[in-house]
């Protein structure tokens, strides 16, 4: 009885996959238009350096995207994946900037906090019933005050970790290709949505988790443990976030402990961009990256043309919405 649930709420089921490759398929659209757009309006967005900003900026929230995008097919929420990145970036500033610590630890570190943080807002959810939208919005604020204690209100710089900075600002592609300057930052970015992508279509995890979504009775009746596995989707994404922290803390070679609050929702809106559906049940990693780049995209290419900063966040609050409604009238056709 259980693979007869997995196998109807998996991702092979032929209506939502249709619908995801056609939200897919205009998202990337939409970028396309995007970039021809701004090319033409603001000559210096085709510039390298710009290009290289909008890659940095997309590697950090494309990898809290990816973390996004597990939690929300599995039918929940996640809004402390913001500040869940900068307290993985503290924690590694804590190992390697005072404690003296081999840079292996604070990766470690950062890892680790985030699943740990990422596993409490999910036994939180599975075991005490309180909604994800409330135990997230909990653990956001809980973090960041906790960023801020641990670092005493200060930023932790990296320089005693010189080596720190390769992780996000270098560029290894440009030893092979010099005439390609694609920074380490964007690889990651890469390496982890291919990750995430066989995770979620190959393995068992990815199965119970499109499972979740689609019918979560269904799947407890059918003798899956729900709550477990609940459990391991938020840890996972918590620890996705923490590749974030570490690609954020080198690019600025420091853990800004009062940064963070506010990104989950570039997040949340790249993921809802690229088809992953709000109900649970569907989406897909490619979809959400696609969304990522979207989002760069527009937020440089308005601060480029000189549209002011408050006007950027009302233009990312109408796409959430229209991406809502897409994906709910799409929903209602299939």
């Amino acid at each position: 009885m259980t693979n007869t649930v997995l196998e109807q709420a998996g991702p092979s089921r032929s209506g939502l996959f249709t619908v995801a490759a056609m939200q897919k398929a205009v998202a990337f659209v939409v970028l396309i238009a995007l970039i021809a757009y701004f090319g033409v309006a603001a000559p210096n967005f085709l510039t390298q350096l710009n290009i290289v900003g909008i890659l940095q900026a997309t590697a950090v929230n494309g990898v809290l995207g990816v973390a996004c995008t597990f939690v929300i097919i599995s039918g929940g929420i996640d809004l402390s994946v913001g500040t869940l990145m900068t307290f993985a970036a503290v924690m590694c500033g804590v190992f390697l900037t005072n404690w003296g610590l081999p840079m292996i630890f604070g990766v470690v570190a950062a890892l680790v906090s985030g699943a740990l943080c990422g596993a409490v807002s999910g036994i939180i959810i599975a075991k005490l019933r309180v909604p994800p939208f409330i135990a997230t919005l909990g653990m956001m604020l809980l973090l960041k005050g906790l960023a801020l204690v641990i670092a005493q209100d200060k930023p932790i710089y990296f320089n005693d970790t010189p080596n720190f900075s390769v992780i996000s600002n270098d560029s290894l592609v440009s030893y092979f290709l010099p005439s390609f300057e694609v920074p380490n930052g964007v690889l990651i970015l890469f390496l982890v949505a291919i990750a995430a992508s066989i995770v979620l279509n190959k393995t068992l995890l990815g199965r119970y988790i499109f499972a979740l979504g689609s019918n979560e009775e269904a799947a407890r009746l059918s003798g899956v443990n729900v709550d477990f596995w609940k459990i391991v989707t938020y840890a996972l994404g918590g620890m996705i976030c923490g590749v974030a922290g570490l690609i954020i803390a080198s690019r600025l070679n420091s853990a800004q402990p009062a940064l963070g609050q506010g990104y989950e929702l570039e997040a949340i809106a790249a993921t809802v961009i690229g088809g992953t559906s709000l109900s649970g049940g569907r989406g897909t990693m490619l979809g959400t990256i696609i969304g990522a780049f979207i989002m760069s995209v527009l937020t440089n290419g308005l601060r480029i043309m000189g549209v002011a900063q408050e006007w950027q966040i009302v233009v990312t609050g109408v796409i959430i919405i229209a991406a809502v409604y897409v994906d709910m009238r799409l929903r209602q056709r299939t």
